[in-house]
């Protein structure tokens, strides 16, 4: 198992960006998706493997939301406390594609070998993301 954090607020991945020069098209990520990639990629990369995974994977991502400021006390309680949910974008898929895209080569060898995955968002007075990685042997599967 590796089990890591990423302290600050969390990015979902961005719309990729589309741009023509002499005819050709290409395609980036947006600016601030690109930089929290790359910010996930150096946290990630003090629990990366000797070799990189290349077994059938499950992956758990936590994103921990900061609280609006505009909450109210009772509504920033059941925030800390896991009652009050965040239901507003992004998407919980957006934030798990930018972990798998930030993970490539360095857990593991591409994110296809990811075969089970888990992603749920909370607020919190501390936003992260929290990333664990199992092979299935050791999730019982």
């Amino acid at each position: 198992m590796i089990k890591f954090e990423v302290l600050g607020d969390p990015v979902a991945q961005g719309r990729p960006r589309a741009s023509s020069y002499g005819g050709k098209i290409t395609m980036r990520d947006p600016k601030k998706s690109k930089e929290y990639k790359q910010y996930v990629k150096l946290a990630a990369a003090q629990y990366a493997p000797a070799q990189l995974l290349d077994e059938p994977l499950h992956l758990i991502v936590k994103v921990f939301r900061p609280i609006p400021k505009s909450f109210s006390k009772k509504k920033t309680q059941e925030a800390i406390t896991g009652v009050l949910r965040p239901i507003t974008k992004p998407d919980t898929d957006n934030y798990l594609k930018g972990v798998k895209d930030a993970l490539n080569g360095v857990i593991w060898r591409d994110d296809s070998i990811i075969v089970d995955t888990s992603v749920s968002k909370y607020y919190s007075d501390k936003p992260r993301i929290e990333v664990e990685v199992y092979t299935l042997e050791e999730m019982g599967a």
